[in-house]
């Protein structure tokens, strides 16, 4: 052996697993001539090199350039060991061990440009298959049943390979070497119809499935997460029948085109969004719908913005090169329900709804449905984060013990973290339901499993009404309550692994706030541990309590109340109701019936938005909010801000009493720009909270989130007077800044107060 040569083990964290990671590393080491071998365990990826000191030194400084793409490479640890005399690299056999909290679960990967080329040429063995997939690409998530990540531990382990596919998943050279779901025509799963006529399988179930949505049937497609519905998104006739199926008549539909090309006379596209559409995760991205759209009048209604989207798996792409270049893809379910993972799930839930059904025999293991960013001038913020995100792990410095976090009871997603990791899991939806219920314990166990983290604590909302709280209660396990609008500060704090003290501004609709009150206007001053509340909105009675949610009519009524304005000014309301809800506000101010308040931005957006003579009553989440942001959209740009006050208490109070008083005097003039007045209203309110706070001795940093955010006029105007000002501005970019981000600001706050407390406790092993 040469004296120069030496051997290192290489230890590399992060998403190494599922995204071609070894054949990689198989391809440097075999370039350099080195010795060793690679293989998965439950920390990621343990690699021994051997060979001439030079070039193990080659191999560690080029590790990083030749790691996939689809790869993240969090750690990379280098131990010397003693030489054993290997000439050969090889891959070997994964290590099961002892179980890690480590391991990073690979995420589901769209289609790449080498299998989309190979999808369409008559002369490729794969050619028209349309679960078609190489180490680049193809499901991991949701097929995966345990970890390591091989093909024995997914759902594919039901398909033996042909002697053709192991030959290329056992060629080094070949780009399916170690593809853990490879197959083909011969081997692997296989796509037939379900009603519409007689059962088609293969390319003909395709072929009949895009001529159903031509013919303007409403389709239930297998997914990469479960089920969706499709229909042709040009046909209105089409678009009309699946919202009335569906109960779902107001709340937009994603889009989903053949290609980037398809989309531009839908949408105007920017270069993040361009990036977005194209990226391996295929979020939905809400762009900007051009006027003059072919898109069905029904796709959304009223708004802005249209999700659009590229095809996450080759059986979709298929769909879309032989169907309509534009379709209606939308989760498959009745309305507030997890989507359909199984066949007997689809057909049972979809019956009556869908016309055919594209099923294959590929299991999901696990539910996931479409991720959903925004594009903004800002950059691009998660909405949703589902497949394609989940679950990449996040870092959490201060996770010392393994805790769960169960969020809160809208938009829920939970959190497993331990060893500075957090795992945030897939959009599991509003707990409401049965079924949500199902799925929520369904994700927690999951989860458990495959990061090996079994909680010794778990994390929750103060809302003692919340199942997640319940849930919480339910288990035993030592509990910390975090409060909601905290808990939106620490998780942008968290992601952007800060911990210091911030100025939080949380809006949102409702949380309870450890006053017991409803709150959803806050300027909180914040750490990863604390919070105290300098300052909110004005509290808005909710006559009616839920009802003034579902009808924003209430909620105008009660602004007009407050600001001691007729109440007449609101036009589409019989006297009568006016005149009940007027005896409702007045005895509630008396105190003689028991009235709500919350100071929730949103409920203020609900009550501008029906004052404005839209969104009376809605029929889903936001609804009114994000007409009334349409509506500003079209109109002149400059800042013109209503008149507001801040009340000079402890906390201090934001009125926007003047701004309702203005709003109700202007009724000729345009209702777009009185909509766009409020957005600006609302952003310099909070722009002057800011500075109150600074120059009260408050920090120079702040924090904006809560789900108001999501609000792209709001979210650009806040931004721009706030850096104006000198302030440093954190915004969601990987977590949503609505309830979808809860999970992992509870988890952040309490992993910060155990370690706290663990640290007050002499002698604490920890």
């Amino acid at each position: 052996m040469d004296r120069e040569s030496a051997r290192l083990g290489v230890r590399i964290r992060g998403v190494v697993q599922g995204v071609g990671f070894r054949p990689a590393m198989y391809r440097l080491a075999d370039a350099l001539g080195l010795g060793g071998f690679v293989n998965n365990d439950r920390e990621g990826v343990w690699l021994e090199i051997e060979g001439r000191s030079p070039d193990l030194d080659r191999f560690v400084l080029s590790l990083v350039d030749s790691a996939p793409r689809a790869s993240r490479i969090d750690r990379v640890e280098l131990f010397p060991l003693g030489l054993l005399g290997e000439h050969r690299f090889r891959i070997a056999a994964s290590r099961e061990g002892t179980r890690s909290r480590s391991t990073t679960i690979p995420t589901d990967l769209a289609p790449c440009e080498d299998c989309l080329r190979e999808l369409a040429d008559p002369d490729a063995r794969r050619f028209g298959y349309p679960f078609i997939n190489c180490t680049a690409c193809g499901p991991r998530f949701t097929i995966v049943r345990d970890v390591p990540y091989d093909r024995s531990k997914t759902t594919m382990a039901a398909f033996a390979m042909c002697r053709a596919c192991r030959a290329e998943y056992d060629d080094p050279r070949d780009r399916r070497f170690h593809a853990e779901p490879i197959a083909c025509h011969a081997c692997g799963p296989r796509v037939w119809t379900v009603g519409g006529g007689p059962t088609r399988v293969g390319g003909a179930a395709i072929a009949a499935a895009a001529a159903a949505i031509t013919s303007g049937a409403i389709v239930a497609i297998k997914g990469v997460g479960g089920y969706v519905l499709a229909v042709d998104a040009t046909a209105e006739r089409a678009v009309a029948r699946l919202r009335a199926r569906k109960r779902r008549p107001d709340k937009p539909l994603a889009v989903m085109a053949r290609s980037l090309s398809a989309l531009e006379p839908v949408a105007y596209l920017d270069d993040a969004a361009r990036a977005w559409l194209t990226a391996p995760a295929r979020p939905i991205v809400l762009v900007r719908a051009r006027a003059d759209t072919p898109l069905a009048a029904g796709i959304a209604p009223r708004l802005g913005d249209v999700g659009v989207f590229l095809p996450p798996s080759p059986l979709q792409q298929m769909l879309l090169a032989t169907g309509p270049p534009l379709q209606v893809m939308t989760s498959g379910n009745q309305a507030d329900e997890p989507i359909a993972r199984t066949e007997d799930e689809a057909l049972a839930q979809l019956d009556g709804i869908a016309d055919v059904f594209l099923v294959h025999d590929r299991e999901i293991h696990a539910r996931a449905d479409d991720s959903v960013v925004r594009s903004t001038r800002r950059g691009v913020i998660p909405m949703r984060r589902a497949r394609g995100f989940v679950p990449e792990a996040l870092e959490l410095a201060g996770a010392t013990i393994p805790l769960l976090a169960v969020g809160g009871h809208e938009r829920t997603t939970v959190c497993l973290c331990h060893d500075g990791r957090a795992v945030l899991s897939q959009h599991i939806g509003d707990l409401d339901r049965p079924e949500a219920a199902a799925s929520f314990d369904e994700v927690i166990e999951r989860l458990s499993r495959l990061t090996g983290i079994t909680p010794e604590a778990v994390a929750h909302d103060l809302h003692p009404d919340y199942r997640s709280t319940r849930w919480a209660i339910a288990s035993g396990l030592p509990r910390v309550a975090v409060q909601h609008h905290h808990a939106h500060v620490a998780a942008c704090l968290a992601e952007h692994g800060r911990s210091g003290r911030v100025l939080g501004v949380a809006f949102d609709g409702t949380g309870l706030g450890s006053d017991g009150t409803l709150w959803g206007g806050e300027l909180l001053e914040a750490d990863l541990g604390t919070s105290r509340r300098l300052g909110h909105l004005l509290p808005l009675p909710l006559p009616g309590g839920e009802a003034a949610i579902r009808q924003p009519w209430r909620l105008a009524i009660a602004a007009l109340f407050v600001a001691d304005q007729p109440l007449e000014r609101l036009r589409g309301v019989e006297a009568l109701q006016r005149h009940q809800l007027r005896a409702l506000l007045e005895a509630g101010t008396a105190g003689e019936l028991p009235m709500l308040r919350a100071t929730g931005a949103g409920r203020w957006f609900d009550a501008v938005a029906a004052l404005l003579g839209i969104g009376h009553v809605v029929s889903y989440d936001g609804q009114a909010a994000a007409e009334l942001e349409a509506l500003a959209a079209r109109a002149p740009c400059e800042p013109a801000p209503l008149p507001f006050e801040i009340l000079d208490r402890d906390p201090f109070v934001i009125d926007l009493r003047p701004a309702i008083a203005e709003l109700a005097c202007n009724a000729k003039t345009a209702v777009s720009r009185l909509a766009r007045r409020f957005h600006d209203t609302l952003a310099s309110a909070i722009a002057a909270g800011c500075r109150r706070a600074r120059a009260a001795g408050g920090p120079s940093t702040v924090a904006l989130t809560g789900g108001c955010f999501q609000n792209r006029i709001l979210l650009e105007a806040s931004i721009a007077l706030l850096e104006a000002d000198g302030f440093e501005v954190l915004v969601h970019r990987r977590v949503p800044c609505n309830d979808g981000g809860l999970a992992l600001g509870q988890a952040a706050v309490a992993s910060w107060r155990i370690a706290k407390e663990q640290a007050d406790v002499p002698g604490s092993s920890r």
